[in-house]
């Protein structure tokens, strides 16, 4: 374990040194973040104009939503964007097969190798929707927020399996950027309580097929308590079973590579 995050600092000094020396860049980012996320509020200002509420959350419960999904989406664009994208580009030129040559697990060095420092704002901007929206409600205690930083760690990892499994389809389609856009617009309705979605077919599919409710939902209903313990055993048993899942996927999708070389 030592030896990983160690790599993981070089990896991330590496990618520091080489973004910030565009700093224009950053504050760039954190402008288009701060844009991003007034076009959502815009957005849900407009659902909530008749002051019901959005599937019976307010104002402030709904910007924690808003605010998990930003920071998912900030801490995606960290590491997953950068990362899962270059596994079908291996497969095409040949160079996943030096990666498969390296003395390091080749899932760890292809789902981190790559970092953009530029999208950190977005994760800051959506930590501080979450802490505003939960001290002006009135909610704010220890146990929730560690309870919701927990939720947090494992949306993150609900959605790295489900883009990682899509991203190794690579092995098979090459060319899979339409796949996991898809993916990332379906990802882009945990901007809202799962609850605002129809009851049947809608709702059912953003809970057990691109599963939005654990990954935005729940975590921002721990910070503002309003979560309930079998949502949150669940959202867990749903992280670990997609984790597992995505590494059993991986290494049947290597048992299918030939190899740029053969």
């Amino acid at each position: 374990m030592k030896r990983y995050l160690d790599l993981l600092k070089v990896f991330l000094a590496a990618t520091l040194q080489a973004q910030l020396e565009y700093r224009a860049n950053f504050l760039a980012q954190f402008i288009n973040a701060l844009l991003t996320v007034g076009g959502s509020l815009f957005g849900l200002s407009l659902l909530l104009g008749d002051g019901k509420g959005v599937g019976g959350w307010n104002a402030l419960e709904a910007t924690c939503v808003v605010g998990v999904f930003t920071l998912l989406e900030g801490l995606a664009g960290v590491f997953l964007y950068p990362n899962l994208g270059k596994i079908a580009e291996g497969v095409r030129t040949g160079s996943m097969d030096f990666t498969l040559l390296k003395p390091i697990d080749s899932q760890f060095l292809v789902s981190s190798r790559n970092l953009n420092a530029f999208r950190f704002p977005d994760v800051l901007i959506g930590l501080g929707l979450i802490v505003y929206s939960s001290v002006k409600l009135g909610v704010w205690t220890l146990e929730g927020f560690v309870l919701g930083l927990l939720l947090l760690i494992s949306a993150y990892f609900t959605v790295y399996a489900l883009c990682f499994c899509l991203a190794a389809t690579a092995f098979w389609f090459v060319k899979v950027e339409n796949i996991l856009e898809l993916f990332w617009g379906f990802f882009r309705a945990g901007q809202f309580p799962i609850t605002a979605f129809p009851a049947g077919g809608a709702r059912l599919f953003f809970t057990f097929i691109i599963p939005v409710a654990f990954i935005t939902t729940v975590p921002a209903g721990a910070f503002i308590g309003r979560v309930r313990l079998e949502e949150v055993l669940v959202a867990l048993l749903v992280a670990v079973g997609l984790l597992f899942g995505s590494r059993v996927f991986w290494r049947f999708a290597l048992r299918n590579y030939t190899s740029a070389s053969s």
